[in-house]
């Protein structure tokens, strides 16, 4: 028997296949950030559905977390080059179905309901379990995951059509992204140290000759 495929929907309006970003955003649980693919190049719509399909994708909470790591075989980064594209959207949840698999489908706000009574926790609160968070663990906090990640995304989404981003909403969206980065890298050198103590540098004195 196939398995289930997550992230995977069509819009309820039009029929069109896309792949769900962020099933809720944080302060917006009725909204989801997704990317139509129909009119993707072929080799940017080939790599998110071969990506989509991958075991770390499919164990992710959410599939922007991997888009936000991954790049496309030009090198851009997913995440990044979808937003400046213009190609997310934000939408209503009650307007998306997931398809998990050929003859199955179920609402995307009636699967967001179910999940977040699985992790017994409000449906506001799933933007909090990006990254691995837990019940256990909901806090204000939390939500700082997905805004790092896709702070300025639900932005240029929510632009009305044909929008052009200005130079002040890529230089906003590349500091968000900066941060968030170093921020990671902070965390994972500490980590490093922790494991592995980095060794002191010794200074060795050379003495004069007397001679000379």
């Amino acid at each position: 028997m196939a398995k289930p495929t997550k992230h995977i929907g069509r819009m309820k309006n039009t029929g069109a296949k896309v792949l769900v970003v962020f099933r809720t955003l944080p302060g917006e649980s009725n909204s989801a950030l997704i990317l139509p693919v129909n009119q993707l190049s072929d080799a940017y719509h080939d790599a998110l559905m071969q990506l989509v399909e991958t075991e770390q994708a499919q164990e992710s909470f959410e599939f922007g977390e991997i888009m936000f790591i991954r790049h496309f075989p030009d090198g851009r980064p997913m995440l990044t080059a979808m937003q400046q594209d213009g190609r997310l959207q934000k939408v209503s949840t009650d307007m998306v179905t997931m398809t998990p698999m050929v003859n199955s489908s179920v609402p995307l706000d009636q699967l967001n309901i179910l999940i977040a009574e699985q992790k017994n926790c409000a449906v506001d609160d799933l933007c909090t379990f990006v990254k691995g968070g837990s019940a256990n663990t909901i806090s204000n906090k939390n939500t700082e995951v997905v805004k790092e990640s896709v702070e300025s995304a639900p932005v240029r989404a929510q632009a009305p059509a044909n929008a052009v981003l200005t130079d002040s909403d890529i230089a906003r969206s590349y500091r968000s992204q900066a941060d968030a980065m170093y921020k990671e890298a902070a965390r994972l050198r500490k980590e490093a140290d922790a494991l592995d103590p980095p060794k002191k540098k010794t200074t060795t004195k050379v003495s004069e000759d007397a001679s000379a």
